[in-house]
């Protein structure tokens, strides 16, 4: 069979349009095809995913693989931008695929919670100065795990379809006294699943929405019934598991 190699990825997303390669637009996967063509002498080198992010989201360990040979990922960085970077770059299982393959993906949405702003969080966080319930987040967060419908999480015009998902964990914990962050592992997520997921939970512990609201929304409900899209630079993917072996 074919031999097929696995990378590690990290990037920061501010800078970028989003993962997947479009015509004239800067993409995380544009810039590894073009380092990964130079350095492996080929035409093409066609990347797979374990999950696509959107503009402006990060990844600290996003998985990926083509069909060749492993490069040598100090040779492939040289050729990056700065903002991406390949961590790990092995021979996998011949039909090894990023996509197919993952049993789970996991992600962290970090929100920063104190009164003023920082210059230092602004590409990774959400600030949100205002009051939150934290048993009111932990409450939402415990109704998620289990296999429910998440129509009401994902643009009405979309190419989903199946909407129902299976949650293996969610929770919020505090990283320190000033920033959350929200943790969730999925068999999969649907596009803006997450950053629609907080933007609701946050008018939960708002005041804004009751519990018994949320719960509702994961019956099936129209995207028009939950909050909005939380900004995307809170958004991180940690990683994916495999032959069912969780991230988490």
């Amino acid at each position: 069979m074919t031999a097929v190699s696995r990378l590690l990825i990290e990037y920061d997303g501010t800078e970028f349009s989003g993962w997947a390669r479009q015509p004239g637009l800067r993409t995380i996967q544009g810039e590894l095809e073009r380092a990964l063509c130079v350095i492996l002498r080929r035409d093409a080198v066609p990347l797979t995913v374990a999950g696509r992010t959107d503009a402006g989201v990060h990844a600290l360990g996003q998985v990926a693989s083509y069909p060749g040979e492993p490069a040598r990922p100090d040779s492939v960085n040289a050729l990056l931008p700065y903002d991406v970077a390949v961590i790990e770059c092995v021979a996998a299982t011949p039909g090894f695929d990023a996509r197919h393959d993952a049993t789970s993906r996991a992600y962290v949405y970090r929100v920063l919670t104190r009164r003023s702003r920082s210059a230092f969080e602004r590409r990774r966080a959400l600030h949100w100065p205002h009051p939150l319930d934290l048993d009111a987040l932990h409450g939402c967060a415990q109704l998620l795990v289990g296999e429910h419908d998440f129509t009401a999480f994902t643009p009405t015009e979309t190419e989903h379809v199946r909407f129902e998902r299976i949650v293996f964990s969610a929770g919020w914990a505090a990283a320190d006294p000033e920033l959350l962050e929200f943790r969730v592992e999925a068999d999969a997520f649907m596009r803006n699943m997450i950053r629609v997921l907080v933007g609701t939970m946050l008018e939960v512990a708002g005041g804004r929405r009751s519990a018994a609201t949320f719960a509702d929304l994961l019956r099936g409900r129209p995207r028009s019934a939950a909050g909005p899209t939380a900004a995307p630079q809170g958004l991180h993917f940690l990683g994916a598991g495999y032959g069912g072996a969780r991230v988490m």
